[in-house]
């Protein structure tokens, strides 16, 4: 069975990328759950400014790869009922520490948009708690993405993943245009 791991810059596409793939059969991970569960828990507000110092804590506790390290039991599980996707692997020691784990059965695909294209996607969503219970679809004004890119790039080692990728989509088009590349792409993985 294959894990795919989506990578890629806020807004660049990998929740609406999962969705696909957990229409065509995989199970889903989104790594940084585990920071919104402990905010919830904690009956704090889902804000960067609640999040940040718990993601900060993990990685004191766990090192750079402590994302990886917390759901890996849970990878396991679902590798026993099929493929599993991944959303939201972000450092390069995340990355490393699946590629030692599962070898050629770990797949790292990079979706790229540009920054202009993402942040035009993140300034038009609108949060609805309603229908998104997992906060995974949460706007950004243009000067909190650049904040956020810059963060992630500086501090968590994500270029990494996204150089080293094993496939890259290009998605700066229609869902459709995406839709089309992530199925080709499959033909090619399994």
């Amino acid at each position: 069975m294959k894990i795919i791991a989506l990578v890629g810059m806020t807004g660049s596409g990998k929740s609406v990328a999962a969705d696909f793939l957990v229409k065509k059969g995989f199970q889903f991970i989104r790594f940084g759950q585990i920071t919104l569960d402990i905010v919830k828990e904690r009956g704090l507000e889902p804000t960067e400014e609640n999040e940040r110092p718990i993601r900060e804590d993990l990685r004191k506790k766990h090192g750079m790869a402590a994302y990886a390290i917390l759901n890996i039991p849970k990878i396991d599980k679902m590798l026993q009922k099929g493929g599993v996707v991944i959303d939201g692997l972000y450092s390069w020691e995340e990355y490393l520490e699946l590629k030692k784990k599962y070898g050629n059965s770990f797949v790292c695909l990079a979706l790229y948009s540009s920054p202009e294209t993402r942040y035009k996607r993140l300034t038009s969503r609108k949060y609805e708690p309603d229908k998104d219970g997992k906060m995974r679809n949460r706007p950004s004004s243009n000067d909190q993405a650049q904040n956020r890119d810059y963060s992630e790039i500086e501090k968590l080692n994500k270029a990494g993943p996204i150089a080293m990728a094993d496939f890259t989509i290009i998605n700066e088009e229609s869902l459709e245009d995406l839709y089309k590349n992530i199925d080709e792409l499959m033909k090619k993985i399994t």
